[in-house]
C-alpha cells in the first residue's frame, strides 16, 4: 500500500475530526494503526484540534470502607526515650561524572593506557613490526602473533605473524606491551 494524496488527505480530516489510529486504519484499508500513527507523524499531526470520539469512562462506585473498631484504652507505660536522630554526614567527595559515552562510528579518544608503555617497548615493537610476516585474518595460527596492525577498515592491516611466546597469543615483543607486570600498573595509578 502506498500513501497516495486521496488517502493522505483523507487521513488528515479523519484526524482532525479526532478519529483515532486504528478506526483509520480500517477506514483506508490496506494499512496497520502503526503505519497510521507513523504517517501522523510524519506530517506533523500530532495535535488533533477537533473533538475526541472516545467515550468519557464511567466512574465505579467506591467501596464503603469498613468501620475501625475503637480502640481501647490503655494503662499508661513508660517509655524508653527515642534516640535524637543523628544529621546524615555531608559528601565532602563530589559524585564522579558519568563515562561519555561514544556515539558508534567515531574515533575513540587517546587511551590512557598507550601513554603508559616505556618508550623502550615501543621501539622495540617498532623494530619488530619491520620485521613482521604481514599475515591475514585467515592466515593466523596458534603459533604466529596475533597482534593486528594498522586500521581494520583499509587495506593496509595485517597481524605481526613472528612467533609467539610459550602460553601467549603474540611474539615476545608484543607479550611486553600487552601483559605488563601488576606491580608497575599500580605505581602508575598512584
Amino acid at each position: 500500500m502506498s500513501w497516495t494524496d486521496e488517502r493522505v488527505e483523507q487521513l488528515k480530516k479523519m484526524w482532525s475530526e479526532g478519529q483515532s489510529a486504528s478506526q483509520i486504519a480500517k477506514e483506508l484499508g490496506g494499512v496497520t494503526r502503526n503505519a497510521v500513527i507513523g504517517k501522523v507523524h510524519r506530517l506533523g499531526l500530532s495535535n488533533r484540534t477537533g473533538p475526541a470520539t472516545t467515550k468519557p469512562l464511567k466512574e465505579k462506585p467506591k467501596p464503603e470502607a469498613p468501620a475501625k473498631p475503637e480502640p481501647v484504652a490503655r494503662a499508661a507505660e513508660p517509655r524508653e526515650p527515642e534516640p535524637a536522630e543523628k544529621p546524615a554526614p555531608e559528601r565532602s567527595q563530589a559524585i564522579s561524572p558519568r563515562k561519555q559515552i561514544i556515539p558508534a562510528g567515531q574515533p575513540l579518544p587517546p587511551q590512557p593506557s598507550a601513554n603508559e608503555i616505556s618508550p623502550e617497548a615501543l621501539a622495540s615493537v617498532r623494530e619488530v613490526e619491520k620485521k613482521a610476516k604481514k599475515i591475514s585474518l585467515m592466515e593466523l595460527t596458534e603459533r604466529t602473533c596475533k597482534w593486528p596492525i594498522g586500521d581494520p577498515a583499509t587495506d593496509n592491516f595485517w597481524f605481526c605473524g613472528l612467533p609467539t611466546q610459550q602460553g601467549k597469543p603474540y611474539c615476545e615483543a608484543h607479550v611486553g606491551v600487552a601483559f605488563q607486570p601488576m606491580s608497575s600498573r599500580r605505581d602508575r595509578r598512584r
